[in-house]
């Protein structure tokens, strides 16, 4: 008496939308703690930064995990305002003024179901409030292909820091019987691109004509479930990646020996400012001996060593004191801090 058919499925949609988003965030929490556990047990797991894929600084793959743990946090924060966002019901009639039913029938049914009320509506609850649902499981999907990407470039046989779980009797390849893919990482990669073409989709939704019409319908009808479920689906997934991952320390060490100990660079560099020589002079003074490795294969600590105009600036000891980890550890004590409390 007095409803429109909106009435009841857009008051069921932030039911069910909202206790889909329950069950998503118990997955977040069961990813983060896996995260958590791996990123204190590898805290001082000391490894290569890479930049532009390159060789960089020494950071630790505890580090790196606790970056992804916040990262993480921040899309659970992100789903939690979406769910608030999202769980709200309308029984305001067919264009949202309670001509036939007064606004206190609408707080009644929205208190007995768990909802609040949309303040003001149309035939519809506004899609806003489902975009930034669905754009904030894009957001977290593309989080977790982030993870995946690494993993990925990290389990690559020139690299192999890490390495996906590889059961007995498991196959890489029904041809090669060698190989060890990384296809859980893959897997998340895939359906994150899905994630991201819903969350458009939602955003398509936003502009209906006038008071509504049905064109995010349809839309609605596919991307509720199936962006859902694939969330589900990879946050358990990574999950267990994650808890299974293999990490390879003395291969991280041999790869950060790798170039011959130019990725202390910065430090000489800094040394010689503080002592008084123009940083663009000594920025040329470092170079010109780091790029000896790269076109000479000479080792960057006997570069260094052998430069008079160095050695009028820096001692022999000064300079292989310079070639230390420490400086680079010294902090993450504060880092998890700050990022697990």
């Amino acid at each position: 008496m007095g409803m429109t058919s909106s009435d009841v499925l857009d008051t069921a949609l932030g039911m069910t939308l909202r206790d889909a988003a329950d069950l998503l965030l118990q997955g977040i929490d069961g990813a983060m703690k896996a995260i958590k556990d791996r990123a204190f047990e590898h805290k001082h797991t000391v490894m290569i930064g890479r930049t532009h894929g390159i060789h960089a600084e020494p950071i630790t793959l505890g580090h790196k995990l606790a970056i992804w743990y916040d990262e993480l946090r921040r899309n659970r924060l992100r789903l939690q305002q979406a769910r608030q966002m999202v769980a709200v019901g309308k029984i305001s009639g067919a264009v949202g003024t309670f001509a036939h039913l007064p606004p206190q029938v609408e707080a009644h049914v929205c208190a007995r179901v768990g909802l609040q009320v949309a303040p003001a509506s149309s035939q519809i609850i506004q899609r806003d409030r489902h975009a930034q649902f669905f754009t904030a499981l894009a957001l977290l999907g593309s989080s977790l292909e982030k993870f995946a990407t690494e993993i990925r470039h990290l389990q690559r046989t020139e690299v192999r820091e890490l390495e996906e779980g590889f059961a007995v009797g498991q196959k890489g390849s029904s041809a090669m019987p060698h190989k060890r893919n990384p296809i859980l990482s893959e897997n998340l990669s895939g359906l994150a691109r899905l994630l991201r073409g819903y969350g458009v989709s939602a955003m398509e939704n936003v502009p209906l004509w006038h008071e509504r019409d049905i064109s995010h319908s349809s839309v609605e009808r596919v991307i509720c479930p199936d962006a859902t479920i694939v969330v589900d689906f990879m946050v358990n997934r990574f999950q267990g990646l994650i808890q299974g991952l293999r990490v390879y320390p003395d291969r991280m060490k041999r790869n950060l020996e790798l170039l011959g100990g130019v990725v202390y660079s910065q430090r000489i560099l800094l040394e010689l400012t503080r002592r008084g020589m123009n940083r663009q002079a000594a920025y040329v003074l470092v170079q010109r001996n780091a790029m000896k490795m790269h076109e000479q294969g000479t080792d960057f600590k006997s570069a260094l060593l052998a430069d008079p105009e160095l050695l009028k600036e820096m001692s022999a000891e000064e300079i292989s004191a310079c070639f230390s980890i420490e400086p680079h550890l010294r902090h993450l004590d504060e880092i998890f801090q700050r990022v697990f409390g």
